[in-house]
């Protein structure tokens, strides 16, 4: 269902681009909407829950890592870059940017596995918004097009695009840090199976 979901926001999506822009093609669009970590985050959820629904045996860390960036999605969004809009737009946008990720949290909550995270998970977390970054750094140095007012060089300037992103990095470790933690006590607060084997009480 989430696999659904998110496949059904980002075809939204492509089309309402589309509509916008009827002389372009295709893939202008897509090299478009490539740009923003939103579609390809959430891209990169609805590849994940397909290959879940198909059996894939999805690991810990990459179950949590996947919730928390949907996490960064929302909270981004919502705390600096929500915008007024209506019709088929805002849906599509709240579907990106809340139903998503709360559907991912929800399934990470109730169904993901979780044991074995560490709180160096939190730093590993960080790669793929550190991927990012670099990527969409270099893309709006090359087409002078920047995605986020926050690693806009020219428009406010390599410091404060420093100041930005270590804040954010920041930020998201330390929600990465809450995650592990958030994924022992629930764990924890499991049943276990007669005869299971208690986890290692020692702190990693």
């Amino acid at each position: 269902m989430i696999a659904l979901l998110t496949w059904a926001v980002l075809v939204m999506h492509v089309q309402v681009g589309l509509d916008r822009r009827p002389h372009w093609t295709l893939w202008q669009e897509l090299w478009r909407t490539g740009r923003y970590f939103t579609i390809l985050t959430n891209a990169l959820t609805a590849a994940t829950m397909t290959a879940v629904a198909a059996g894939w045996r999805v690991p810990a860390g990459w179950a949590a890592g996947l919730t928390l960036w949907m996490g960064i999605v929302a909270l981004v969004y919502h705390g600096i870059l929500s915008r007024d809009l209506s019709g088929l737009r805002w849906w599509t946008d709240q579907g990106m940017h809340t139903a998503v990720p709360a559907a991912v949290g929800l399934w990470w909550w109730a169904c993901a596995p979780k044991d074995g995270l560490r709180r160096l998970h939190a730093v590993w977390w960080l790669g793929w918004p550190a991927l990012y970054l670099a990527y969409a750094l270099v893309r709006g140095e090359i087409d002078g097009r920047h995605p986020y007012f926050f690693i806009d060089p020219p428009r406010i300037g390599w410091d404060m695009v420093a100041l930005w992103i270590l804040g954010l990095g920041l930020v998201f470790w330390l929600f990465g840090l809450g995650m592990v933690a958030l994924a022992r006590w629930i764990s924890s607060d499991r049943p276990r199976p007669a005869g299971a084997v208690p986890a290692d009480p020692r702190p990693r």
